[in-house]
């Protein structure tokens, strides 16, 4: 009872109603692992590091014992991202999630296999769905909501599956304007969500979330669609025996991780990431002061959320403030509880609390806007910016990023290479710290960095979305001829060939319902 109401405080973001809860449930029950992966969990939201080592122990030591007796593990796969885990933890994290999904679908009786009419021909358009719970103000549909528009009408047909918020902001309204059939799954079960995909016939499932929210991965472990995809939603491996493919690109999934992974690579040839861009106005000049900034010293920022900084990175960007006099370090805002947190680390290294400066949430185009009051953007090392990196890029702030060991730990370095600029990933930590000081050591230096951002960010694979849906539906129809071929999945590498031909305008009119599209009015 304490864990289900420490959890459902997490979600209201009450942090110490939340912390007490989940501090009582540990003491209820010290040796379940489950509230205990709850309590550690939380304590990152908030940058509570007072029994991170300590903690970081007994999660591996609690997946050892579930993991030995192929149970599932306290630790959920995204939580898993987080830590500081090698790629075959994480696989292993991440499959015995997935395990479960298809255990409980076969004890009930679940399974859609061989109900959906779509197994080796087809007539007419592939059809592809897309399944989230983001089609809203959120970041995913801040990278796609342009996505859907540009697919190729002539040979494919475009479901999205909604179950998360109607915001009726408009990301959600051009996402719902622009597929031909937009579907609300939210009231629907697992197994009705899974009849539905397969009673439209879907030929590729395309799924956004992976363990991350509220998924649907009950519904997809039914396998209503014969090709099932995930996508930008998941930055490691699924663990799914239900997934075929991943999409991904040669930085964030080199081949020798593929071992590691249960899905085969689908290698696209810039980033795997689509940043759709955004309206940015650089001639609104913006006041340091207005947003509590020293008028001199150097800006560093980091938009992320505060779940992505842990001790050891905290630990680097405290000695890259010692090392420049004057600079600040510009977070977002993520309550009282987390800048009191971050503050005292920030004093225990050293560093006066007021060079933390904490920016609160403002309408988008302000917070674009804001972006140029910064100097240097500081990615996270376990879990890189994705969404928040782009969008930085976008408004001309250079990134710098270290490239890791897993998926997450890559985006930075794969954002990076897209839009030309590589010198700003660092090699290791030391490597990271060293040019972090040296760019604000070196004025002209950053000057040339943001120029050659600027020039080439309109050509840039990572904002061109159209080029991204034409090598996306590329590597679709190589799926579908190797199944329709009687083949299983395979590894596929997309060849960029978009200058070839003709790019197909955007659809701007009305969006198509079919007869079979009866669940939104």
């Amino acid at each position: 009872m304490q864990r289900r109401l420490g959890d459902l405080l997490v979600v209201k973001k009450d942090w110490p109603a939340a912390l007490g809860a989940l501090e009582k449930a540990v003491a209820l029950k010290p040796d379940d692992p489950e509230p205990f992966a709850s309590l550690f969990c939380a304590r990152q939201q908030v940058c509570d590091w007072r029994a991170y080592d300590a903690g970081l122990e007994r999660l591996w030591a609690d997946a050892e014992k579930r993991l030995a007796t192929r149970g599932t593990t306290a630790v959920i796969p995204f939580q898993a991202l987080t830590l500081p885990w090698p790629l075959p933890r994480l696989l292993a994290v991440a499959r015995s999630h997935c395990d479960a999904w298809v255990l409980q679908n076969r004890l009930q009786g679940l399974s859609l296999e061989v109900a959906h009419p779509n197994t080796r021909t087809r007539t007419g358009r592939l059809r592809v769905g897309y399944l989230s719970a983001d089609f809203c103000d959120h970041p995913i549909s801040h990278l796609i909501h342009g996505f859907f528009g540009r697919h190729d009408r002539e040979r494919f047909e475009i479901f999205a599956y909604a179950f998360g918020p109607e915001d009726d902001s408009p990301y959600r309204r051009r996402i719902i304007a622009e597929c031909e059939h937009f579907v609300d799954v939210a009231p629907l079960s697992y197994p009705d969500i899974a009849r539905r995909i397969a009673a439209d016939g879907i030929h590729i499932l395309v799924d956004l979330m992976g363990h991350t929210g509220v998924h649907r991965l009950g519904a997809v472990a039914m396998r209503p669609a014969p090709i099932q995809v995930s996508f930008l939603g998941m930055l490691g491996t699924m663990g799914a025996s239900f997934i075929d493919y991943l999409i991904t690109d040669p930085i964030v999934t080199p081949p020798e991780f593929a071992p590691a992974f249960t899905e085969q690579f689908v290698m696209l040839p810039s980033s795997y990431l689509i940043a759709e861009p955004e309206p940015v106005a650089p001639s609104v000049r913006v006041s340091r002061r207005a947003l509590g900034l020293p008028d001199d010293g150097f800006v560093y920022c980091s938009f992320n959320s505060a779940f992505k900084i842990e001790p050891g990175l905290f630990d680097i960007w405290m000695r890259v403030l010692s090392r420049v006099p004057g600079s600040v370090l510009w977070l977002c805002s993520a309550g009282r509880v987390v800048e009191e947190n971050l503050r005292r680390e920030a004093r225990a290294r050293g560093v006066a609390p007021e060079r933390l400066v904490f920016a609160p949430f403002v309408p988008r185009p302000e917070h674009v806007r804001r972006h140029q009051a910064a100097e240097l953007f500081l990615d996270s090392l376990l879990y890189n910016a994705a969404a928040t990196a782009s969008l930085s890029l976008q408004a001309g702030l250079p990134v710098l990023t270290c490239l890791g060991d897993t998926f997450a730990s890559r985006v930075g370095a794969s954002l990076l290479t897209a839009v030309g600029l590589p010198e700003l990933i660092a090699r290791d930590k030391v490597n990271y710290e060293r040019i972090a000081i040296e760019l604000a050591r070196n004025p002209e230096d950053l000057r040339q960095l943001r120029g050659r951002l600027a020039a080439t960010i309109k050509n840039s694979p990572l904002f061109d979305t159209p080029r991204f849906v034409h090598n996306l539906e590329s590597a679709y129809e190589e799926m579908w001829d190797n199944h329709a071929a009687g083949h299983s999945p395979r590894p596929i590498q997309v060849s960029d060939d978009f200058d070839q031909i003709k790019a197909h305008p955007l659809e701007t009119g009305p969006r198509i319902r079919s007869s079979a599209d009866p669940i939104r009015g």
